[in-house]
């Protein structure tokens, strides 16, 4: 530029800079000294820099952009900037023309617009909005999409540029649907139109296709924008959620093989029930048989002996076996009621009998107590007895030399269940414990428990599942070397027998 132009330029009254479309991208060549106040800059931090270089990113972004689409149309465009300095911030219209050099290269004359004095407040606050939104539509961290009445995309943000790989000439005055799987665009369409016609914002999820082929997963939200004479617009955010989504179909999957896996696992043992039982009671019934030298003497001590364990091991064998196959065929959904009316007494007095030799060698009284208005429940018998043994056995089992386990039923008129209590003043269990007591298979090992014989772990759990097949629960409470209540709550409608207020004798 001769010094003729370089004066003129340097003395126009507003804001001017020049800048160059290379292959580094926009480059500012000259500033005029009205544009280096208007931008509080100096030679060395704006001449040979780009905007983003040289501006605040808001700012910079603007102006790249509008300099992309005014040498794409070959026509001038006008903006606001506002940019943002320690004393506040200086909005400014610009006008940018573009220019052809005889060298073929292209610059941008940017010259800022003379204000009019008169111009209205409002009108001036409007600018402002349209600037904030302006920067707002290309700063924001989600993709943007707007369409017009007829659903053609009338721009899109960066942001969804950069996510999606589709640029702004790819998709300008494009139908929206071509964003969309095939099967998805003839509904998306009319739910378009619906829209534009009575919608004001609305969410869901959809899929799009990324100019490479892949399918995203998105959550849409879309707003109606109306704008002077009745045009409409749709302004869409998408926000990539693929991740999540893949991340949830796999746990689902995992879930559901799990489930399946589960479910093989205890069908397979529940119809395992004739196959292991029948060899062991063949075996428990001879062994019986041997001992009591049914069919004439055995002949040496050492055989009776042997017999006893062998009668020891199968019966201990046999409780494993119908544990785990009670639980599974629970797990299976296979087991029902058999629905009768129990008598508590009678049940306790069986499980006594059943319980007796064992209590005896552990060297632990029993106290069985029913309290009136307990007599009678609506319940499976054989799952009462169940329960009533798998508890009392571990009360026993976890209790020392001469101490008592105590087994009451009391009704709770005001609680509105019949509870049936099993307490013992054995170790106990550690609070941190209690949870993985209750979990198939959980035991708990230590000094206290040492050499006390070892189960499944399942009688807990089995007594849980069961009351719980009768609409009740179980409940435990227990400390460490002080001992523990187990509860089974059953419904106040299963007892038969009038109630009345009853309380335990260890203070349930």
């Amino acid at each position: 530029m001769d010094q003729i132009y370089q004066d003129i330029f340097n003395s126009f009254p507003y804001p001017r800079l020049i800048l160059e479309a290379g292959q580094d991208g926009i480059i500012i060549r000259s500033v005029n000294i009205a544009g280096y106040d208007y931008f509080e800059g100096e030679e060395t931090n704006l001449l040979g820099k780009t905007p983003e270089e040289a501006l605040d990113d808001v700012v910079a972004n603007h102006i790249v952009q509008s300099c992309r689409s005014c040498l794409r149309t070959g026509k001038p465009v006008t903006i606001n900037i506002a940019p943002n300095f320690p004393g506040g911030v200086k909005v400014q219209s610009f006008m940018l023309n573009p220019i052809r050099e005889l060298d073929g290269s292209l610059l941008i004359d940017m010259v800022a617009m003379p204000g009019e004095a008169g111009v209205n407040q409002v009108e001036r606050e409007r600018d402002d909005a349209i600037l904030l939104l302006t920067s707002l539509f290309d700063a924001t961290g989600v993709g943007i999409v707007v369409t017009d009445h007829f659903g053609r995309i009338v721009r899109i943000n960066e942001v969804f540029s950069k996510e999606y790989g589709w640029q702004e000439e790819d998709m300008i005055n494009k139908d929206f649907t071509v964003l969309l799987p095939p099967e998805e665009r003839d509904v998306s369409k009319k739910l378009h139109g619906a829209f534009i016609e009575r919608g004001k914002n609305g969410t869901r999820e959809i899929q799009i296709i990324r100019k490479d082929g892949e399918f995203r997963d998105i959550w849409l939200t879309t707003v109606l924008l109306e704008l002077s004479q009745s045009r409409r617009f749709i302004v869409s955010t998408l926000r990539d959620i693929t991740e999540r989504k893949n991340m949830i179909r796999n746990l689902r999957r995992s879930k559901n093989m799990s489930d399946s896996a589960n479910k093989a696992k205890s069908a397979f043992l529940a119809n395992m029930s004739h196959e292991l039982r029948t060899p062991l009671n063949a075996i428990i019934g001879f062994t019986e048989m041997m001992r009591a030298e049914t069919f004439g003497p055995i002949g040496h001590d050492k055989y009776i002996e042997y017999l006893g364990d062998v009668h020891f091991s199968a019966r201990h064998l046999l409780e494993i076996i119908n544990d785990v196959l009670d639980m599974s065929k629970i797990e299976a959904g296979k087991v029902e009621l058999h629905e009768s009316n129990v008598d508590l007494d009678e049940v306790f007095k069986s499980v006594e009998m059943i319980m007796a030799e064992r209590a005896k060698q552990a060297e632990i009284n029993l106290n069985f107590v029913v309290h009136e208005g307990a007599e009678c429940l609506k319940a499976d018998t054989r799952m009462m007895r169940q329960m009533l043994i798998n508890l009392v056995a571990n009360a026993i089992k976890f209790s020392k030399a001469g101490r008592e386990v105590d087994i009451i039923a009391t009704p709770l008129k005001g609680r509105k269940y019949l509870r049936v209590s099993v307490i013992d003043d054995g170790c106990g269990v550690a609070k941190d414990k209690l949870v993985k007591v209750m979990e198939p298979f959980g035991q708990i090992q230590d000094a206290n428990t040492t050499n006390r014989g070892q189960g499944t772990g399942l009688g807990l759990p089995l007594a849980r599942a069961m009351v719980e097949l009768h609409g009740g629960e179980l409940l435990i409470e227990s400390k460490k070397d002080v001992g523990t209540k187990v509860h089974l709550d059953f419904p106040m409608e299963r007892i038969l027998s009038h109630v009345t207020e009853a309380l335990s004798p260890r203070n349930l």
